[in-house]
C-alpha cells in the first residue's frame, strides 16, 4: 500500500526556516512528479513546488521562488521542501502528493487533480 508521510512542520517567527519531509513507503519514487501543496483556512489548496524524480526538474509557484527549495534523496526515498525567509502568509497545512509514473510534471504539477497519492499533511505556522 502506497503511503506518503509528511513531517517537519512547526511554528516559527517570520524570517525563520523549516524543512519538510515527504517519505514514501510501499513503493519507490520512480519517474514521478512529487509535489508540495498548502492549504490555509478558508482557501483552496494550492501548488507550492514539485520535482520530477526522473531528471530532477523542479517547479515553483511565484510566491516561493528564491525562498523554497524542493529536493529528492533517492537513498532515503524522501522528498524535501526547504523553506527559508518564511512569511506569515506561508502559514498553512502542507501536503505532499505523488503522481503515477509519467514522462514529467509538465504544467500539470500545480493542479491537485493531477495527483494520485496524498499525505496527511503537516502544519506550518509563521508568526510576525
Amino acid at each position: 500500500q502506497v503511503q506518503l508521510v509528511e513531517s517537519g512542520g512547526g511554528s516559527v517567527q517570520a524570517g525563520g526556516s523549516l524543512r519538510l519531509s515527504c517519505a514514501a513507503s510501499g513503493y519507490t519514487y520512480n519517474n514521478q512528479c512529487v509535489g508540495w501543496f498548502r492549504q490555509a483556512p478558508g482557501k483552496e489548496r494550492e501548488g507550492v513546488a514539485a520535482i520530477y524524480t526522473g531528471d530532477g526538474s523542479t517547479y515553483y509557484t511565484d510566491s516561493v521562488k528564491g525562498r523554497f527549495t524542493i529536493s529528492l534523496d533517492n537513498a532515503k526515498n524522501t522528498v524535501y521542501l526547504e523553506m527559508n525567509s518564511l512569511k506569515p502568509e506561508d502559514t498553512a497545512m502542507y501536503y505532499c502528493a505523488a503522481r503515477l509514473p509519467a514522462l514529467g510534471c509538465l504544467s500539470l504539477w500545480y493542479w491537485t487533480y493531477a495527483y494520485d497519492y496524498w499525505g496527511q499533511g503537516t502544519q506550518v505556522t509563521v508568526s510576525s
